[in-house]
């Protein structure tokens, strides 16, 4: 044998890179080999099945349910113990599910060690399945104290389930990171907050959770998780927030995460209205329904979100803002967001599917003069041409100058009117280093040559432009397929990377 070999971080590394069916055959050449591949091979398992393939195949009969035939002997928990100790995650998913999970359940009720010595290193649950009592016994015996990663996702929840879940702050104290989500239109999350709500304030090492809405009382208990950093609060199927509720809730002083997902915009502002503080230095809020259908009361809307934001949002701290909407068509005028200027340390602000701005060049350099540190802009992603002002070239050109740290910029622009412009030159000098992705959206155009001359000057370290809007729309419309302005847009891209190419040239040479 190489002297390599007899090094046990070499073997792990081969380990590590040898494909999983090619596993146990690697186990079995010779006892360096056999602990480590054994190791690698049952770390992560994407279903609960191989363990059930390590029993007796006489040990359970089939005919009439799962029913456990004889005793399970110390051999077969030997067996079993060797394969489960060396598991660090498992994924529990709806396929097959049942048919493994039962006779599981059933073995560990006899199981004459506790939990936590059948899976002394899991650390990781992720649980899309059922929520029925079979279900409940081996979640038991998976929740263990090492665990620091927990998944969970059902359609409903028994009583037995439900219980499980109700013991989670005193089975995995450890716990850092949770996910916690209902698949059904019914209200079930109605039925399973009570049994979460407390188990998740005892969690003092939680600093990523995304749960529905756990009530007022829920949301305050986890407002004293201090070591809590992200949250993610799904409000959609809550009618609670439909109303202002008047509350002055402590808020959130440590979090650097904050996403909401609501029905409506004014449930994000009757959420934010109820907070006496919110420190996140990041903040995401998408919604599904339209803001409005009429335009005035669209602007009133989002212009009331935007003030709540502004006397609730720590105005130093925060440096991401994000909204997403519902293919929001409704045209507005950029004074709508002038009480963001009060958030000077903006690095990313995107607004995606909320609305069609209409704005000019000085609209659009009034509005980002207040965020010199910006590094990505999303704003309108594709424009209805009826009555609705876009930027031109020149916006652009002093767009970088006011924001010279952009890396990522999605705007539609009106890049037929370059009077004034060289080609050769365009920014006079000025050009942006940094800037990564560009996305114009369905932005007018007459001249791919110009305009590739123009973006190349610009963004000198511009690979293409990004035409991901004009691809979704391929896909939902036929009559997109021949579109004359995308295959402008693609002679962009080809003119793009052949500058790129005679430019990589130049410097080799």
């Amino acid at each position: 044998m190489h002297s390599a070999l007899t090094n046990l971080e070499v073997i792990y590394t081969i380990c590590s890179f040898t494909q999983l069916r090619s596993l146990p055959a690697l186990a079995s050449t010779c006892r360096e080999f056999e602990y480590p591949a054994l190791n690698a091979l049952w770390r992560d398992l994407q279903s609960v099945e191989p363990l059930v393939k390590c029993l007796p195949g006489d040990l359970f009969s089939t005919d009439q349910g799962c029913v456990l035939q004889k005793p399970v002997d110390s051999k077969t928990w030997d067996t079993l113990f060797k394969y489960t100790s060396r598991v660090h995650s498992i994924t529990v998913t709806q396929k097959r599910c049942s048919t493994v999970v039962e006779p599981l359940s059933v073995l560990m009720l006899s199981c004459p060690s506790t939990s936590a010595y059948l899976f002394p290193k899991l650390s990781k649950l992720i649980w899309h399945a059922e929520g029925t009592q079979i279900f409940a016994q081996f979640l038991r015996m998976a929740l263990v104290p090492s665990i620091v990663v927990l998944h969970v996702e059902i359609v409903s929840a028994s009583s037995a389930f439900l219980s499980v879940l109700s013991s989670l702050g005193a089975l995995c104290p450890r716990l850092q990171n949770m996910t916690m989500r209902i698949r059904s239109e019914t209200n079930v999350s109605h039925k399973v907050s009570p049994f979460i709500t407390q188990p998740i304030a005892q969690l003092q090492h939680l600093h990523t959770l995304s749960v529905w809405d756990l009530g007022s009382q829920g949301i305050e208990h986890l407002m004293k998780l201090r070591v809590l950093q992200s949250l993610d609060l799904n409000l959609r199927e809550s009618s609670a927030w439909d109303k202002n509720l008047c509350l002055q809730l402590p808020g959130f002083h440590s979090l650097k995460w904050l996403g909401l997902d609501t029905r409506t915009i004014e449930q994000a502002s009757n959420f934010f209205s109820s907070l006496q503080v919110v420190r996140s230095s990041q903040v995401r809020v998408c919604f599904m329904s339209q803001v409005a259908h009429f335009v005035a009361n669209a602007s009133t809307t989002l212009f009331q979100f935007f003030t709540i934001l502004q006397r609730r949002c720590d105005t130093i701290e925060l440096q991401y803002l994000s909204l997403i909407g519902h293919s929001g068509s409704t045209c507005m005028k950029p004074d709508v967001f002038a009480p963001l200027h009060a958030f000077p340390n903006l690095t990313h602000l995107l607004i995606d599917d909320v609305c069609n701005i209409s704005m000019s060049d000085e609209d659009l350099c009034q509005l980002m003069g207040a965020w010199p540190k910006l590094q990505a802009l999303k704003f309108n992603r594709y424009i209805t041409f009826n009555g609705t002002t876009v930027p031109t070239f020149h916006g652009l050109i002093r767009l970088l100058r006011l924001c010279p740290a952009l890396a990522s910029l999605s705007l539609v622009i009106d890049t037929t009117k370059v009077d004034g412009i060289d080609p050769k030159c365009p920014g006079g000098g000025l050009c942006n280093k940094n800037l990564k992705l560009l996305s114009l959206g369905d932005s007018p155009i007459n001249s791919p040559l110009n305009v590739a001359l123009i973006l190349s000057g610009l963004f000198p370290l511009l690979d293409q432009v990004n035409l991901g809007w004009w691809h979704m729309m391929r896909l939902m419309s036929p009559s997109y397929q021949k579109e004359p302005a995308m295959e402008q847009w693609v002679l962009v891209n080809s003119f793009l990377h052949g500058f790129n190419v005679v430019r990589e040239r130049g410097i080799e040479a």
